[in-house]
């Protein structure tokens, strides 16, 4: 009996560090991106451009903080750091607002955008929690022509930081350019031809496509009509209206029918 009990003993006592180990490791569990202008990684999520993984979470580029690549040091996401990949290109002024979204807020140290290894803007995060949404006015300063800004979101209490990188033409006019697939040109900044995004109304030619039909299921990659409009599916869903899921919900609208 008691050598059972020294063995017992033993093995509680190498339990414990290792629990300790196990529970201390992990990332933030902020998640967050640059959708306007549209950002590389958002340019994935609405099939701008053809991408792999990032497509179904472009939420998730984290890595240590003081990077400077797209990916955040992802191998899974090295395509973000493609320059050659068909980016859409942002035509901007000399400041432009950017948006992000944060699926998941985390206290914020600060926002920082760069061109190159020019810092050209940081903001204060006061290391208190942010809105879902917000936004921030970037001059660029002597920067002018095609330039890749790299904007990066310090959370406070981790080394780890989230990186979006937007293709901008500062001093050029006409809205987007550039892209593969759905990509948009002409108008306004992260517009699109055919209505307003989301919107659903606008279509004014003849639709092909099956009509949405709420009470059928609707897998990844088909299409229907609403509204005027043609819809892809994303994912799964069922009853969801196309046009109220929001530009990242789970319908890609494909613009008016002609």
């Amino acid at each position: 009996m008691q050598t059972k009990r020294k063995v017992t003993v033993a093995v509680g006592a190498l339990v414990a560090p290792l629990l300790g180990l196990t529970m201390s490791a992990g990332t933030a569990s902020a998640h967050g991106w640059v959708t306007d202008p549209a950002s590389r990684q958002a340019q994935c999520a609405n099939n701008v451009v053809s991408c792999g993984q990032i497509k179904y979470e472009p939420q998730s580029v984290e890595g240590p903080k003081g990077l400077t690549s797209c990916s955040g040091g992802h191998p899974e996401y090295a395509e973000l750091d493609d320059n050659n990949k068909g980016w859409a290109v942002t035509n901007v002024s000399s400041t432009q607002t950017f948006s992000w979204h944060l699926t998941a807020r985390h206290s914020t140290a600060s926002w920082q955008y760069f061109i190159g290894s020019t810092l050209i803007a940081q903001f204060p995060g006061n290391n208190a929690q942010p809105p879902a949404d917000l936004s921030h006015s970037v001059n660029f300063g002597s920067f002018t022509g095609r330039q890749k800004v790299l904007a990066v979101w310090n959370v406070s209490d981790t080394a780890n930081a989230f990186y979006s990188c937007i293709d901008v033409n500062i001093g050029g006019t006409g809205g987007t350019t550039g892209g593969t697939t759905g990509g948009t040109t002409g108008g306004t900044t992260g517009g699109t031809t055919g209505g307003t995004t989301g919107g659903g109304t606008g279509g004014t030619g003849t639709c092909t496509a099956p009509a949405w039909d709420a009470g059928r299921v609707y897998n990844g990659g088909e299409t229907i009509s609403y509204a005027g409009h043609n819809w892809r599916a994303k994912w799964w869903t069922q009853g969801e209206q196309p046009g109220t899921t929001g530009q990242w919900g789970v319908w890609d609208d494909l613009g008016a029918c002609k």
